[in-house]
């Protein structure tokens, strides 16, 4: 399934189920963290009704997760 713009609740549920935790909130961003044998992860994702795709794709590789990997969860 191609990428494409995704609400601000399904790229939570998304992260949350690749084993990010909400962190901090500032403003309208959220960041999500997550511990890795190579470090802390953190994204940070606007809370908007809908995430454009360029932003989404930058949320990805700040996760370090392919879209491939993010469309099967």
């Amino acid at each position: 399934m191609p990428l494409r713009p995704l609400p601000f609740r399904e790229v939570k549920r998304k992260l949350e189920a690749a084993g990010f935790i909400e962190g901090s909130t500032k403003g309208s961003h959220v960041k999500f963290i997550k511990s890795t044998t190579e470090g802390t992860r953190t994204a940070i994702v606007p809370k908007h009704s809908e995430v454009a795709l360029g932003t989404l794709r930058s949320i990805l590789r700040q996760a370090g997760i392919t879209p491939e990997e993010f469309s099967e969860i």
